[in-house]
């Protein structure tokens, strides 16, 4: 499985990473923001792969294109619309997290978050 994590934080690029790898993932790339996940994601999809990312793990609050934008143009563009998307924020707004949920995502992950809950979430959208 192909897993992009986007946190503009790279302490969080790292715990979460290091979660996932725990959880027996091994191909796991990272953007700094959702520009650069946007232009990974799509540079993917443009090379023919089939799938590009089986799973984009993203925070909300970045600068420039927000987790909330990326999710958009992911559900947006039919190449990337069926991608897997994970929400990992301390966004808690009810409308945010409707909004998301209307797009979509297969999970929202409250910050701070640990091995249990990624675990816990992971298991509940069907991805382990």
């Amino acid at each position: 499985m192909k897993i992009l994590i986007v946190d503009d934080k790279a302490s969080i690029r790292a715990a979460m990473k290091a979660i996932l790898i725990h959880l027996g993932f091994s191909d796991i790339t990272e953007a700094v923001d959702g520009e650069d996940a946007w232009y990974r994601i799509t540079d993917a999809a443009g090379k023919g792969r089939s799938h590009g990312f089986d799973l984009i793990v993203s925070d909300m609050e970045m600068p420039g294109m927000t987790g909330l934008e990326l999710l958009r143009a992911v559900r947006t563009h039919a190449e990337t619309a069926g991608m897997p998307f994970i929400m990992a924020t301390t966004v808690t707004a009810r409308q945010i997290i409707l909004e998301t949920m209307r797009l979509g995502i297969q999970a929202y992950i409250i910050k701070p978050f640990d091995a249990d809950m990624v675990e816990l979430k992971l298991k509940q959208a069907g991805i382990l």
